[in-house]
């Protein structure tokens, strides 16, 4: 048997890099008047900096009086920043800016938008025309730029139930008039980070002039998301009625309402109106009024200004929470022998099965690498197995020799046929394969490291809500003796990562969906179809996501990933039987019709001598069904009550459940 023979990697001159500019961090500008402002406002302003992981600047203003030389508050100025450094230094916020400025009372307003200016402010916090408090700085939102503020804003109307001391941390309820549209997803943010600090639930009220039916499906399209992955939202009504009298209705069993500045009906300065003044007027609880950003838009000549786009959605709100919380970095379970502490406390097998066609130039490396690190020298793999598609290089031969079992897709469970491409191979896997947490890599890795199978296997050892993993990394592009930091990943950026957040936008936080690299639990993956070839990645991450939440998948660094980069005609064809998975998992959840409309037959451009022409190809993603429907696995795992299920092919090869069972 001929052993593979040891290739030297070719020689390749990386590209000089500039480094990246650090990101600016998200800056909260707290505006107050006096120290007593100060103390109901910067513990809100607080948790809202936390939030996003922000920095608070503080701007305090010394209002001079008509008439009156600035010079007069310099005394003033002076006592106050000194009391506010006591305050802050009480509350052990590290260093926060504060910027003093003396403003005459008309000019309240610039000094304020000067601010926000100079030091690029994404968030304004301030209290205004409140009962709790002899003077704010800011006495009536009347502002032409208030119509379309240049940062976020969250204003504060304080009435004396809300001063007293600690009233952010001992909320219990909190009330969220939602409409959808332009300040939903500001709303959503700061009703959230709220109901976190302190333990809240949150209510999500939504007001109508419609038919509560449709109003009821129309808050569940822009909202759905959010009542499934945030978990303080607890209930959501939904009334036929004006906007004031649903809030006081519901307001006072709650301790805060958080609403976005009303829409309709308003003054020229874009805040103040009727609905405002007259849910001010009738409701007694804590008020906050919030208003998004939106970029300037000037309608064609002769049109008429349309409302503003919307540039934040609730969806980002939920993205933004599991991006922060479901995000892990390799070096976190670089620690082996805690990994397999926790996998024999929780009486877990491991599998990790290596996908292979032709690779035999890599995948003796790839073997040798981590059987001696996971398996020989630390027992976290219970089992390595290779599956082969057919090669008719030495992989097999390489991986035998290596004490690593073969199986060829094509033989497994023949009387259910075969198809070709990776996915059929990662489905027929399950079969043969006996973890409890089976793991895949891809076999090209040039630059294989250990981090490629612990890193995707950790959050699942850790957490046990997470069901699937998925790992990411920089893909250099290779050409020839070039290397292009970066360049990797042409299909995931032109194609999948656009169509995930155009139709699937809970899914637009996956760095690279289509990683090769990626583990999931048994109980997970065999409730679930495979797509047969390069669509079975998409189709797993939509449907984990149907089935588990958003909560159960994660995601992992593993660096760098250097491997064979396809030629772009491959990649057209990969992204052609993308589209189709997308297509397809929309017919079913809209439950319309639209493959049967699509043209399956791509036509390839080629290049001949002295011309070009056009190869037609008939490419088509074929599905399997769950393997918790085939009755041959269900007996070899001694899974019960489900052999009697049955599923039939169509004529195109694509199975169809007769019965609904999971």
């Amino acid at each position: 048997m001929r052993k593979g023979k040891k290739i030297r990697p070719p020689r390749v001159h990386r590209q000089q890099i500039s480094p990246q500019p650090a990101q600016k961090p998200f800056q909260v500008l707290l505006a107050l008047r006096s120290v007593e402002e100060a103390r109901l406002l910067l513990p809100l302003a607080e948790i809202l900096a936390a939030d996003r992981e922000g920095r608070l600047l503080i701007l305090h203003a010394s209002i001079v009086q008509e008439g009156e030389p600035l010079s007069v508050t310099a005394a003033e100025a002076s006592r106050g920043r000194e009391e506010l450094v006591k305050l802050l230094s009480r509350r052990d916020l590290g260093i926060v800016q504060i910027k003093t400025l003396v403003l005459a009372e008309n000019e309240i307003w610039s000094g304020i938008w000067q601010t926000v200016a100079q030091e690029q402010i994404d968030l304004l916090v301030f209290a205004w025309g409140t009962p709790a408090m002899e003077s704010t700085l800011v006495d009536q939102n009347v502002d032409a730029r208030l119509a379309a503020p240049p940062c976020d804003i969250v204003s504060v109307y304080f009435n004396p139930h809300l001063a007293q001391a600690g009233r952010w941390e001992s909320m219990e309820k909190i009330l969220l008039p939602v409409r959808g549209g332009a300040n939903s997803a500001l709303t959503l943010r700061v009703g959230s980070a709220l109901a976190n600090h302190s333990g809240a639930n949150i209510t999500l009220l939504h007001a109508t002039q419609q038919g509560t039916r449709r109003a009821e499906e129309r808050l569940m399209d822009e909202f759905s998301p959010a009542l499934h992955a945030l978990e303080r939202i607890t209930r959501s009504v939904t009334t036929k009625d004006e906007i004031p009298n649903a809030i006081n209705r519901e307001a006072n069993d709650y301790q805060l309402v958080v609403m976005g500045a009303p829409s309709r009906d308003v003054h020229p300065d874009g805040w103040n109106g009727p609905i405002l003044d007259e849910v001010l007027a009738r409701t007694k609880t804590p008020l906050i009024i919030v208003k998004q950003h939106q970029e300037p838009f000037s309608p064609p000549i002769g049109q008429e200004q349309p409302e503003a786009g919307v540039i934040d959605r609730p969806v980002a709100v939920v993205v933004d929470k599991w991006f922060a919380e479901n995000t892990y970095h390799s070096r976190e379970f670089a620690d082996i022998e805690r990994l397999v502490t926790l996998k024999q406390d929780q009486g877990l097998t491991i599998s990790l099965c290596l996908p292979a066609l032709n690779e035999e130039a890599t995948v003796g490396n790839v073997i040798k690498t981590v059987k001696t690190t996971l398996m020989d020298e630390i027992p976290l793999l219970d089992e390595i197995i290779l599956i082969d598609s057919g090669s008719v290089d030495y992989t097999r031969e390489i991986a035998g020799d290596l004490g690593i079992p073969v199986y060829i897709h094509q033989e497994i469970l023949p009387e259910l046929g075969s198809a070709h491409g990776k996915g059929e191979a990662l489905w027929k896997s399950l079969y043969v394969l006996k973890g409890d947490l089976i793991a895949w890599i891809d076999t090209d890795i040039k630059n294989i490291h250990p981090r490629f199978v612990y890193g995707v296997l950790g959050p699942l050892l850790r957490v046990p809500h997470i069901q699937y993993v998925k790992g990411f990394y920089r893909r250099p592009l290779i050409q020839g003796e070039r290397v292009v930091a970066g360049g990797g990943g042409r299909v995931t950026e032109l194609t999948a990562r656009p169509l995930f957040n155009l139709f699937y936008p809970e899914l637009s936080g996956l760095i690279q969906p289509l990683s090769g690299e990626y583990a999931g639990r048994r109980d997970a993956l065999e409730r679930l179809p495979f797509f047969t070839g390069y669509g079975v990645e998409t189709g797993l991450l939509i449907d984990i996501l149907e089935e588990f939440g958003l909560e159960g998948l994660a995601q992992v660094d593993l660096l760098e990933r250097i491997h064979h980069n396809q030629p772009l005609p491959s990649l057209s064809k990969m992204s052609f039987v993308i589209m189709q998975v997308f297509l397809n998992r929309l017919e079913r959840r809209h439950r319309i019709q639209l493959m049967e409309q699509a043209n399956l037959t791509m036509n390839l451009i080629r290049v001949g001598p002295r011309r070009y022409y056009l190869e037609p190809e008939e490419i088509r993603e074929r599905e399997r069904p769950p393997m918790r429907l085939i009755p041959q696995y269900c007996q070899k795992f001694d899974l019960p009550g489900l052999e009697h299920e049955r599923f039939n092919y169509n004529d195109d090869g694509d199975y169809f459940i007769k019965r609904e069972i999971l």
